[in-house]
């Protein structure tokens, strides 16, 4: 067996630990560590393996086996980059090259829906998230549930507990696969516009969303337009909403009242004045970190199916951790979040079977 120094690094990220710290906890040299994931010492003792394996609570044999994909950060979207310390950073892109490994052994096992996402990078944000809307024949209706429609459409879904609110949401291709991933740390309104932003990244930005001048500005327009069709807005929204009035009509859309009021302001419901004086109430209310009269939390239809239908055949997480040789906590800090025993099932659900 071959020692693989990329699984070393991918698993000290994980553990958001410099060299220096994973050395100092297994009680090796600082050198050792960086030799070994500079591939210089490619044939460690058992002995260093095990002190490695046991500081960064990883099986040891995860570190003898193919390499893992080193997801890079010029190929994801972060929403929030400037805010992230380097450790949150490699964190999430680390969890990124686990949640492949995991994907990958799913898709081995059950037939999960293609993705059903055009490339629209001719569009401007608005007219792609109409276009969008009318490709997958919802007209200007409501989305009920975002991470269902997301996984109804191909799109693979994977949770991130990192326990804070820089790391908001990423996504990313892979091949022909779309990935986005949410930080359930959040409101569920705000994780839906997450979610939207990062479909507005896959379909506008495909594959190369750092080469896109103002792409997180054109992805927050996209998300705004496919979650609140403006014609549907005007509609549904008095003219001068009240704070409460906006708190009451959110829950039409599934969006926070801070993004509802942005939204009503950009679609002249709200003067410049009145506008100014929401985001004033809004702030002395606490309604900018605490939403008010917030939604349960969205959970996945494909990880409940996926592990219900493990479960029949008595395969649980722990089987799927010991099969990847990956720590159960990374199985569920990838899923932990989205899954549910309480999770209702969809009005079409995604197709999912064995293979």
């Amino acid at each position: 067996m071959t020692f693989n120094p990329i699984r070393l690094s991918v698993a000290r990220k994980r553990r958001q630990l410099t060299k220096k710290a994973l050395a100092d906890s297994a009680g090796v040299s600082q050198l050792t560590v960086t030799r070994l994931e500079s591939g210089e010492t490619s044939d460690p003792s058992a002995e260093t393996v095990g002190l490695l394996a046991n500081a960064l609570r990883y099986p040891a044999q995860f570190f003898y086996l193919d390499d893992c994909e080193d997801l890079r950060e010029s190929a994801v979207s972060f929403r929030s980059l400037s805010s992230l310390t380097a450790r949150q950073r490699d964190a999430a892109l680390a969890a990124g090259s686990i949640a492949f490994l995991l994907d990958d052994w799913v898709g081995e096992r059950f037939n999960l829906p293609a993705p059903d996402l055009p490339d629209m990078r001719d569009e401007n944000p608005a007219a792609a998230a109409a276009a969008l809307r009318t490709h997958w024949a919802i007209g200007s209706r409501p989305i009920p549930h975002m991470t269902k429609l997301l996984e109804a459409k191909g799109v693979r879904v994977f949770s991130l507990c990192e326990r804070n609110q820089n790391v908001d949401a990423f996504s990313c291709w892979r091949e022909n696969s779309a990935y986005v991933f949410l930080n359930n740390f959040k409101s569920t309104e705000r994780s839906r516009f997450d979610a939207a932003h990062e479909l507005g990244h896959l379909v506008l930005h495909r594959h190369n969303v750092n080469g896109f001048r103002d792409a997180e500005k054109e992805a927050d327009q996209f998300a705004a337009a496919f979650l609140m069709p403006r014609d549907d807005l005007i509609s549904n929204l008095p003219k001068s909403p009240s704070v409460k009035q906006l708190i009451r009509d959110k829950q039409r859309w599934g969006v926070s009242v801070a993004a509802l009021a942005r939204n009503a302001f950009e679609c002249s419901l709200l003067s410049d004045w009145s506008y100014r004086e929401i985001c004033r109430q809004l702030s002395v209310a606490g309604y900018r970190k605490n939403e008010p009269e917030s939604r349960p939390r969205e959970e996945s239809v494909v990880w409940k199916k996926v592990f219900e239908s493990l479960w029949k055949d008595r395969l649980s997480k722990e089987h799927v951790a010991r099969e990847l040789n990956i720590p159960l906590d990374e199985i569920e800090a990838l899923v932990g979040g989205l899954y549910g025993e309480s999770a209702a099932q969809p009005s079409q659900p995604p197709r999912l079977r064995a293979v």
